[in-house]
């Protein structure tokens, strides 16, 4: 596949890039972000990929999270995908949280949705193999972490594919979308009513029923204004109930912004740098 060039910027000695191509998954035209340390100049390095939240595109996180200068210090790169699908062709709702910036990393199987939405194997399959083989990432080190909606699919992601991903961690995530106004309406619209297909995307279950074979980082604002619809306790039950290994962490004060992002982004760029170094 084609990788074009929008911008390319130096940044803590290495690069931010931000590059289009043509999706197969999608059928659409995608954009998306990528910082390179510098070491990257001379041999593959490991990669985090951060998923974002609901109406965020590639930029939300690559000018807000305040990742690179931690990136580069660690010696690793991080991606910056799209949440969505976009062009006049693909289908929209009226409401924020469903259709463009909404995509909720999975695959949609109901109409109108299904011609390009297509997240999942977007962001597992298609994105890491155009990436490897345009820039000096190693497949074989990658990490997942996200904030809300792209927690959930960091979450949901790792616990299904546990062989590609060798770190994990997400910033106050979507945790239970089969109990919650967010992932109920999406759920719905994008896989059917038929509830038992949702369970492979829902972080809550998935954690009850498998869990994931390394030790994982959650980070939980404890004045989030979304509380209700994020669900942590269910996650954090489910997390103690299989004794998973890992840090469920309420920030106190903390909301939803991206300040909350910045103030521990170093504590995750860290974390994930230890497990893929």
């Amino acid at each position: 596949m084609t990788l074009e060039t929008l911008s390319e910027s130096r940044s803590f000695g290495g690069t931010q890039g931000v590059y289009r191509h043509k999706s197969q998954a999608t059928g659409t035209d995608m954009t998306f972000a990528v910082f390179m340390p510098e070491v990257s100049a001379h041999a593959r390095v490991p990669v985090l990929w951060f998923l974002s939240g609901l109406t965020c595109t590639h930029e939300n996180a690559m000018t807000k999270a305040g990742a690179q200068q931690w990136c580069a210090e660690a010696g690793i790169a991080m991606v910056f995908p799209d949440t969505s699908p976009r062009g006049d062709e693909v289908a929209d709702d009226t409401a924020y949280d469903l259709g463009k910036g909404a995509g909720f990393y999975v695959d949609a199987t109901q109409d109108p949705w299904k011609p390009h939405f297509q997240m999942w194997q977007y962001i597992v399959h298609e994105l890491p193999e155009l990436v490897s083989d345009n820039l000096a990432i190693d497949r074989d080190r990658m990490g997942i972490t996200g904030h809300s909606m792209g927690g959930h699919g960091a979450l949901t992601i790792a616990m299904t594919h546990p062989d590609r991903y060798k770190s994990v961690s997400a910033f106050a995530p979507i945790a239970n979308p089969s109990e919650s106004e967010w992932g109920q309406k999406q759920l719905s619209a994008y896989l059917g009513d038929e509830r038992a297909t949702w369970r492979a995307h829902d972080a809550t279950i998935l954690m009850a029923e498998r869990g994931y074979p390394g030790d994982v980082l959650i980070d939980q604002g404890t004045a989030d204004q979304f509380l209700d619809k994020l669900k942590p306790e269910a996650l954090a039950h489910a997390m103690m109930s299989r004794r998973q290994p890992g840090q469920f962490r309420m920030q106190p004060d903390y909301d939803h912004s991206y300040f909350f992002v910045q103030t521990f982004m170093p504590d995750h760029v860290f974390w994930h740098a230890e497990r893929l170094i």
